[in-house]
């Protein structure tokens, strides 16, 4: 619509006319229960901003998207509705220096997780409210000025339905069937936040004594659908908070400023949560309703102290506009990490950032829409689709990088003066700049350009001379841009040589054949090429591992030597984080094309049985799947196929009974089986007449085992209907949809694209189910009709329907599997045809177009390997 895309220009020439001084907002939910003879179901808005305008008498807007505006007023005098609103913006002209806009609107509830989101829950026909914001969604709720930079504080009311709880930023209290909460202090729109239903509530508290003698008590509370609350482990949760609060007020020096900390667990989240101070929200699948393994447990802990993290960076502080949302979210993604690790029982999360995080920074760097950590927003679009790899995972790694070059205590002490120093306001990179500067003594300008303003990812590669005696007698490290002959198709304006603070680990193999680290060196790696000086004279070794300890953000890459060391050796290497660097490092080769896919799935299948990190273990599945869905050349496939599913059983077999590992190849094996007694075993496990000692076979793996058979064929409509009658809830429809539209048929195919693509009736969660289920791999035959239907269909997609459900779509539907030139011609083809499409869209595209040509490179270097 017409206004929707806020610009940047449009929110700095507002910022510069406004200021806000504060919010009432009343939401009158009462409508979401009961029957509804309207669509779309609204509920009422009642909006009141008092705000300041440095020009009298010139004009400016509201934002808010709603079905219809009931009344407006501006300083007392009513205005036409129909002449002011436009259905995303209201205009308001000949402003005063003092203003109050009174908004009345009917405000529409979403199923699209933006918004208002309304969910029933299939189970016992309760009905549950969410609000979800970032970045622009606040205007679907209630009138504002929706800008990162105009911050002011809100009192919400809420009228909710009799019996339901309501939750919001604030404390809150009934009063007269209204719930009136407390005003907030100042904060940006998109982090205001309202939760309603009937909720499982439980709570705690967390008291501390501040370095002054101040008593601080944090009323905690954690919140659920009541149908998981059997299955919620607050006591967990509470524990990590309150780590979590320990660590961030022994290292930030400035105390939680929020009052309250409630966390709610809720229904088709997009996200994996949100920090809305007071009320942060999670996706509420970090409620686990079977047996999980530790990872699991380390990936719950770990968001909850990203968004604690951005309480601070973030909340209290704010980026003046998108270009800068590194500011929030790479502290968060790094803090998040660094706390975990120091105050709470998951000590090896660096090995998860090192395997799981950076891998998404890498592919991310690697495509024609990578962009500089502080990157350049044009508008909401724009916004949108910046949550990405670059803002979160390579912004983390470059501020670790960063403790390593300017030491911990002037990165932690640069924060502190950063949180006082603009307490409540909005900033830009320089802000955060100076005070690292005061703190480190260092050029933070050059470090700034080289690591936060440019993109692109550089690769480290050892060179080693050895003397006759079998010594070192130069070691340097090689250092390339993007684009080099050691990596993919480099993307626009990649940049210039960096400097890297590096160490550099020499292994060799023990009495005992254990891989173990017997010498170390950290340098400056600067240019081209760099000696490591300190290394001179050392016995020769078997494996040079640049980044040893993961310091720096690069693609590590091998001599010749070490690379052969790998192939016979890899799981002999004794420390957690040298092997999963390796690992991410093979991948990288991989994914290149420089390492052929059946190579890759080789050292899975011989080594990832010895990998104890169960994350990394979980990792390397993932990538294996890849590697042998797109990776692998057409004719080697089945083969491949056959032997990762024996493989899997075999570990799945000689596993611990009861283990997380046992748990996590009774996974993988599901994924990789398609032999009809591969398909046997999982049926036998379903009914009982075969097992495996200690498996068990829980609802959640239920579901997992049935997926293959359906889309084997082997489980039919009724077979996927009694499963859900066993699971009669909102994760069990989901399951059931996604295993619904995997069923090898092309009427199931067409129904499920019909759902997906030309209707809007499913839920957010259901849209992405389905096109889960859609594609795949043994399938490829079925999805090779839609490659046409596909770029007729993503323009239109992305003009009616809402942000999310559009990036899901052409995404989740990009016709990857179909993995020929001709589908590499039909994007092109699109691309060049639709050069004035929306920018986020053209991205999306083009970041799946550059997917598909690496895989056909992938593909290429593998079937080269079987010549």
């Amino acid at each position: 619509m017409p206004g929707e895309n806020l610009s940047r220009d449009e929110a700095q020439e507002r910022a510069a006319l406004l200021s806000v001084d504060g919010y009432e907002v009343f939401l009158d939910l009462r409508s979401a229960v009961g029957e509804s003879g309207q669509e779309p179901r609204t509920f009422r808005s009642v909006t009141t901003i008092r705000f300041r305008s440095a020009e009298p008498g010139a004009a400016t807007f509201a934002d808010l998207i709603a079905p219809a505006v009931t009344a407006v007023s501006l300083n007392g005098k009513d205005l036409d509705p129909s002449e002011v609103f436009d259905g995303t913006r209201i205009t308001l002209e000949d402003l005063a220096e003092e203003n109050e806009l009174v908004v009345d609107a009917q405000c529409a509830y979403s199923r699209t997780g933006e918004g208002m989101h309304r969910f029933v829950d299939p189970e016992d026909g309760e009905v549950y409210l969410y609000t979800q914001y970032e970045p622009a969604d606040s205007r679907r709720v209630f009138a504002n000025f929706e800008q990162p930079d105009l911050k002011a504080p809100y009192r919400f009311a809420v009228q909710a339905p009799e019996g339901w709880t309501a939750w919001s930023n604030g404390v809150g209290e009934l009063t007269d069937g209204i719930w009136k909460f407390a005003e907030t202090k100042p904060i940006s729109t998109y982090i205001t936040a309202v939760v309603a239903g009937p909720y499982h509530y439980v709570t705690d508290s967390y008291e501390r004594v501040l370095d002054d003698g101040t008593r601080l008590e944090i009323p905690l509370g954690a919140m659920c659908r009541k149908g998981l609350a059997p299955h919620f482990d607050a006591d967990d949760v509470f524990l990590v908070t309150k780590q979590g609060l320990d660590f961030f007020h022994d290292n930030f020096d400035y105390p939680y400023p929020f009052g309250k900390y409630d966390q709610a667990f809720v229904p088709e989240y997009n996200l994996g949560a949100m920090e809305n101070p007071g009320l942060v929200t999670f996706r509420e699948e970090f409620i686990f309703r079977g047996k999980v393994t530790t990872a699991s447990y380390e990936r719950r802990a770990n968001v909850i102290l990203h968004e604690m993290a951005h309480m601070w960076f973030g909340d209290l502080v704010t980026m003046r506009w998108w270009d800068d949302l590194w500011l929030k979210e790479s502290f968060a993604d790094f803090m998040g990490s660094f706390s975990m690790v120091e105050a709470t029982r998951f000590t090896n999360g660096w090995i998860t950032f090192a395997n799981n995080r950076k891998a998404w920074a890498y592919r991310a760097d690697q495509l024609p829409s990578t962009h500089p950590v502080t990157a350049d927003i044009r508008d909401l679009e724009d916004a949108k689709l910046n949550f990405d790899g670059i803002t979160y995972a390579k912004g983390a790694s470059v501020l670790k990088q960063l403790v390593a070059y300017v030491g911990r205590d002037a990165f932690l002490e640069g924060a502190r003066r950063y949180f006082k120093r603009h307490a409540y306001g909005n900033t830009v990179l320089g802000d955060l700049l100076s005070v690292l500067e005061e703190t480190s003594g260092r050029d933070m300008a050059s470090w700034s350009r080289a690591w936060l303003q440019t993109a692109g990812v550089n690769s480290l590669t050892p060179q080693v001379i050895l003397n006759a005696e079998g010594r070192i007698t130069e070691l340097s490290v090689l250092q390339e841009a993007a684009g080099s002959a050691h990596q993919s198709a480099p993307p626009t304006g990649t940049p210039e040589l960096r400097p890297h603070r590096v160490a550099v680990g020499l292994y060799r193999r023990a009495a005992g054949g254990d891989l173990e680290r017997y010498a170390r060196a950290e340098v400056d790696v600067e240019g081209p090429r760099t000696v490591v000086g300190e290394l001179a004279g050392s016995e020769a070794p078997e494996l040079v591992l640049v980044n040893d300890d993961d310091l720096t953000y690069c693609k590590i890459r091998f001599d010749e030597n070490s690379l052969a060391t790998l192939r016979e050796h890899l799981g002999d290497i004794t420390d957690p984080l040298a092997r999963a660097l390796c690992w991410s490092a093979l991948w990288s080769l991989t994914r290149d094309g420089l390492m052929p896919a059946r190579d890759f799935v080789s050292l899975v299948l011989r080594f990832a049985g010895r990998e104890s990190d169960i994350g990394v273990l979980q990792m390397l599945h993932a990538w294996t799947n890849s590697a042998l869905t797109h990776y692998a050349a057409p004719g080697w496939r089945e083969e491949g196929g056959r032997a990762l599913a024996e493989g899997a059983l075999h570990e799945l077999r000689i596993a611990g009974p009861g283990s997380q590992h046992q748990l996590t190849w009774a996974r993988f094996f599901a994924t990789v089986a398609s032999s009809d007694a591969d398909l046997q075993l999982l049926q036998g496990l379903l009914d009982g007449t075969a097992k495996i000692d200690g498996l068990d076979v829980d609802q959640e793996l239920r579901w997992a085992f049935l997926s293959p058979l359906a889309a084997h064929g082997a489980a039919d409509e009724q077979v996927i209907a009694a499963e859900l009658a066993r699971d009669d809830t909102a994760s069990g429809k989901r399951h059931q949809v996604r295993c619904l539209a995997a069923r090898p048929s092309a009427a199931v195919k067409a129904q499920a694209w019909a759902s997906v693509v030309e209707s809007d009736a499913l839920s957010n969660a259901l849209v992405e189910a389905t096109i889960s289920g859609f594609a795949q791999s043994s399938q490829r035959e079925l999805v090779a009709p839609y490659v046409a239907k596909y770029f007729d269909a993503i323009e239109r997609v992305w003009a009616e329907r809402s942000i999310q459900i559009g990036m899901d779509v052409v995404r989740g539907l990009f016709p990857h599997l179909v993995s020929d030139e001709a589908t590499l011609a039909a994007a092109d083809a699109w691309l060049a045809a639709h050069e004035a499409s929306a920018p986020a869209l053209r991205r999306l595209v083009l970041e799946a177009r550059d997917d598909l040509a690496r895989a056909l490179r992938a593909q290429l270097c593998d079937g080269a390997a079987a010549a």
